[in-house]
């Protein structure tokens, strides 16, 4: 795991957050915990980046409702959150990125990645939106930054389900968080091994 860097969110308002605790698992690679701040959580990345020189740079966070793990597509330039960040801000409908594209598409082998995870008895899919919220404001800022500043880094975001601990009292999917690393340690692993640009084809798509 030399050379990634992974990183995961603080909790919310008190909340638990099994990104941060899963990429503790991770053996070997580097870790950075990054605030629910807009803004605040780029700052910390762009530092973690600079601090580490990582060659592989995959941000997680948590997807409350899905039912397993999703390694996203496509990050797009738009903030448009539906609770506040932990400092209080609310941004709505702004861009990212003032004046950037329109979205980026992850450079990690999206395909190859889901398909790692489930050879290690994971369940796990392709996303296609990351949503609105911080983990698409971080999604996009690190693509920006590759795009701008780091060209020889890979990168992307992967999402993981509640833990079972969050929901003990709710009928709502959950993955204990030993288990979302095996998937995690799968996926870095193969964004190690596959050429920049390759990727399995496999069926990844949507109807909605």
């Amino acid at each position: 795991m030399k050379g990634v860097l992974i990183t995961g969110f603080e909790p919310l308002d008190g909340v638990g957050n099994p990104s941060w605790e899963a990429i503790g698992l991770v053996p070997g690679a580097r870790t950075a915990l990054l605030p629910c701040a807009f803004g605040g959580a780029l700052e910390h990345l762009h530092a973690a980046v600079a601090e580490h020189d990582p060659a592989v740079v995959v941000c997680v966070g948590q997807a409350g409702g899905r039912p397993d793990v999703t390694v996203e597509r496509v990050a797009v330039n738009l903030d448009d959150a539906r609770i506040p960040d932990s400092a209080g801000r609310r941004p709505i409908d702004e861009p990212v990125v003032r004046g950037g594209p329109a979205a980026y598409f992850s450079t990690l082998p999206v395909k190859a990645c889901v398909a790692a995870s489930r050879a290690v008895g994971v369940p796990a899919s392709v996303s296609q939106s990351a949503g609105t919220f911080l983990c698409n404001h971080l999604f996009y800022g690190l693509m920006h930054m590759i795009a701008t500043e780091r060209p020889t880094i890979r990168g992307g975001f992967v999402h993981v389900p509640f833990s079972p601990e969050q929901v003990l009292d709710e009928a709502v999917p959950s993955m204990p968080v030993p288990v979302v690393a095996q998937a995690l340690t799968a996926i870095v692993t193969t964004a190690l091994s596959v050429s920049l640009g390759g990727d399995l084809r496999l069926i990844g798509g949507s109807l909605h």
